[in-house]
């Protein structure tokens, strides 16, 4: 073969590139070495594993470094050996930063499973043998419950985002490859508090992460049915808030905020015999609650079921005559006939006759409820105006029309 002045010029060329970076590697293998040897010092000293830890992160600043296995392994080192220095202090109750402890365990969690994931790689002939799994997932299981401890601290703390974080990293470890001999079960516990630390937040996608399984929370199924209608109104996802809403009525029916809200649903979108479905069956779990009586009393006026509305207005009275929203629904109910009849009906004596009765019991009523409620002048204001002024009732009329001008 012949070897003519291109082939050696070619041939210099490479050996000046491969000499330039041999210049350039050698002071960064060099200075690798050096950070390493010097973590590895204070490993040994039995401190400054802070100061290891610093070493380490700094190499990892540089992409060339971020997949070396012998960096993530003695950085996850310095951490366990901070972790179990301040487990000591805690045991031998010396004054330990609590906060920073838990911080500490979800960061240990955190760089032990990145070193897992390298860790795992296949080889050369395609086989995935890691080799710090097994030690580091029996170290890290014993407190991976501090992951839990942690975030209820940082709730107390109302430090909501931190708290998420613990208790999300605390429910992630059931998929993580690091832990597959655990077999870890769902934790609906720590799922209940991802959603109320979302609800918290206001932040949907957070708090609806572990929904389904917060569902399985049984002691705070309650709240979490409540914390997720907030959400979906939010979202404006009106299906799933009545579904919440829905769910949390029918298991726990004198929760107050399930029955209003789904009441003022139903009412907003005009489906009364939804409304009034939710009402007889509050009714059917307890008949002589004044939230329920009353709600009922409300659907009954407000569609046109004037006589019902009366006569439940009217057991409520005579059990107790204080109550004022039951006096104002019956006063409305017989205004209202009192409209019908004048529309409806050609006037004569009679009809006058039957108009007339209609405002003066509205008058019973609605005077009563003034009395009662004063403070709701927009109320019984109105109502009393057309009646005295129906009533020919002159000096109780230029009372009203005085109040309100």
């Amino acid at each position: 073969m012949f070897y003519g002045p291109l082939f050696h010029l070619n041939r210099m060329k490479r050996i000046v590139i491969l000499s330039l970076l041999l210049i350039i590697l050698v002071p960064c293998l060099n200075a690798q070495r050096k950070e390493i040897g010097q973590a590895r010092t204070f490993m040994k000293s039995g401190k400054n594993f802070d100061r290891a830890e610093k070493l380490m992160r700094d190499l990892l600043k540089d992409s060339a470094n971020q997949e070396n296995l012998k960096i993530h392994s003695i950085l996850c080192d310095a951490l366990r050996k901070q972790y179990e220095a301040g487990n000591m202090k805690m045991y031998l109750k010396q004054k330990v930063d609590t906060a920073q402890l838990f911080h500490l365990t979800r960061t240990m969690f955190t760089d032990f499973e990145t070193l897992d994931s390298l860790d795992a790689r296949p080889n050369k002939k395609g086989e995935v043998k890691p080799r710090y799994r097994d030690k580091n997932a029996q170290f890290l299981n014993t407190y991976r419950m501090n992951l839990f401890n942690g975030g209820v601290f940082f709730i107390r703390k109302q430090d909501y985002l931190t708290a998420y974080k613990m208790f999300d990293m605390y429910i992630d470890c059931a998929q993580q490859p690091l832990f597959t001999s655990y077999h870890y079960p769902d934790s609906p516990e720590a799922a209940y508090w991802t959603v109320f630390c979302g609800y918290k937040m206001q932040d949907a996608d957070l708090a609806l992460k572990y929904a389904d399984m917060a569902l399985e929370d049984t002691a705070h199924l309650e709240f979490t049915y409540e914390y997720l209608a907030e959400i979906y109104k939010k979202q404006d996802d009106r299906e799933r808030y009545v579904q919440a809403l829905r769910d949390g009525f029918f298991r726990y029916k004198d929760n107050k905020y399930f029955f209003t809200y789904l009441i003022d649903h139903y009412n907003a979108v005009q489906q009364s015999d939804s409304a009034m479905h939710i009402v007889d069956a509050a009714l059917e779990h307890d008949a002589n609650s004044e939230l329920f009586l009353f709600a009922k009393s409300n659907l009954l006026l407000n569609t046109g079921r004037y006589d019902e509305c009366i006569a439940l207005c009217d057991t409520m009275i005579a059990r107790n005559d204080s109550l004022a929203d039951f006096h104002y629904n019956a006063g409305v109910a017989y205004m209202n006939q009192a409209f019908i009849i004048q529309r409806d009906q050609k006037m004569n004596a009679k009809t006058r006759k039957k108009v007339s009765e209609k405002y003066n019991k509205a008058k019973n009523y609605m005077e009563r409820y003034r009395l009662l409620a004063p403070d709701q002048k927009d109320k019984w204001a109105a109502a009393l105006y057309n009646i005295y002024l129906q009533l020919n009732m002159g000096k109780q009329f230029e009372e009203i029309d005085k109040l309100l001008r």
